[in-house]
């Protein structure tokens, strides 16, 4: 499984650059060029400060993409 994140569409769909981002949350910009390159995942609490920057739901950021099938029941 992995988890992907829309967070460069978003923060560029807002007009907000790497290092504005960075001074808001208080975090460096190399991990949020990490994040957004799919090569570094989000501790809870970044993913859930990352929502609330952003104002959108988790789903909007987030993506679990699994590659089993689910099971019938």
């Amino acid at each position: 499984m992995a988890v992907e994140n829309k967070i460069r569409a978003i923060r560029k769909q807002k007009g907000i650059t790497q290092v504005q981002m960075a001074q808001d949350l208080r975090i460096t910009r190399q991990t949020i060029n990490a994040i957004e390159k799919h090569k570094y995942n989000p501790s809870l609490e970044l993913a859930l400060k990352l929502i609330h920057y952003f104002d959108v739901p988790i789903d909007e950021l987030f993506t679990l993409k699994t590659s089993y099938k689910k099971s019938r029941r």
